[in-house]
């Protein structure tokens, strides 16, 4: 098909990678861009539409909805929430989206999950409950339901960490004490996080619109670099011309100075387990990824620290 005509319908469009995805495609101005979108009237979608989206109304949660975002639809952009209930909440989603999509003639589908699903049932400490099951199993249960539903094409992007977490809106929640100067954190000083930016995931899936048939059964785990808080705080100090400490905390004592116990969760993750993505990989692949020096220059004006 001309890609001219291809239509792609992009959900999460009012997140980080979503957004990310439909702004590149736009850019290429070579694909129809259709968003899901709980409130077309917000800023996020408005902006989108001002740049050539078309928007629909609608939710995972509503099937009429999205069998009508379908309509039309050539390929898909997919990204569902992460269940935290325990009550397969992201497998529900997923299972509409998919089922909406095949019922619709949707040819391709494109989803975002993360690094190291599938291989959840091997973390240390696994059975214990201490790493969140119901997210690594909703995860994992939405990709495999992708690899079976019979799509012509699929790919399963597996992001790691996302630079963008250091800017804002994100940076507030997920580091709080950022905007003090601060990188507190109950990561050891030895952990390295593997980062990857919403822009080169949203490489990755354009990539995989424009050639279908190379990026057909593809699993792919993104990182593009790989590094410990201190390089990071250095990077950001660097980059804004703030000072900038990276601070290792016990996992109490981080919870104890305000980190969601979620996050130190994630944290303490990392230093005992960790994305581990394995960056040579994507060489083949012949996309640009973005080290976390040209992420901070590039949003630098979304980098808030010592401005309260």
């Amino acid at each position: 098909m001309d890609n001219k005509q291809k239509l792609i319908l992009v959900t999460g469009a009012t997140g980080l990678q979503g957004g990310a995805v439909a702004r590149a495609l736009l850019k290429k101005g070579n694909y129809k861009v259709r968003i899901l979108a709980r409130n077309v009237n917000s800023v996020s979608v408005q902006t989108l539409i001002r740049d050539g989206a078309e928007a629909v109304e609608g939710n995972f949660d509503d099937v009429t909805s999205l069998e009508n975002a379908m309509q039309g639809v050539d390929a898909v952009f997919s990204m569902t929430n992460p269940d935290t209930t325990g009550k397969g909440t992201e497998q529900k989603q997923g299972n509409a989206l998919i089922q909406s999509a095949l019922k619709k003639g949707v040819k391709q589908f494109v989803h975002t999950s993360v690094a190291r699903a599938g291989t959840h049932a091997d973390f240390p400490g696994w059975e214990s409950g201490y790493w969140q099951k119901s997210y690594w199993i909703g995860k994992w249960e939405v990709e495999e339901n992708i690899r079976t539903a019979g799509f012509s094409s699929w790919t399963i992007l597996k992001p790691a960490f996302m630079m963008d977490n250091f800017a804002q809106p994100k940076s507030t929640f997920m580091f709080p004490h950022l905007q003090q100067g601060e990188l507190k954190t109950a990561m050891l000083a030895e952990t390295n996080l593997d980062l990857i930016a919403a822009d080169d995931i949203a490489a990755f899936a354009s990539a995989a619109f424009d050639d279908p048939e190379k990026f057909n059964k593809e699993n792919i785990e993104l990182a593009s670099e790989s590094l410990t808080m201190k390089e990071v705080a250095e990077i950001l100090a660097s980059v804004t011309g703030e000072s900038i400490s990276s601070v290792s905390l016990s996992p109490k004592e981080a919870e104890e100075q305000g980190i969601f116990p979620s996050l130190v969760r994630a944290q303490e993750w990392n230093n005992k387990v960790g994305y581990t993505v394995n960056i040579n990989s994507l060489k083949p692949y012949n996309i640009k990824l973005t080290s976390f020096n040209e992420w901070a220059k590039k949003y630098k004006n979304d980098i808030k620290v010592n401005r309260v």
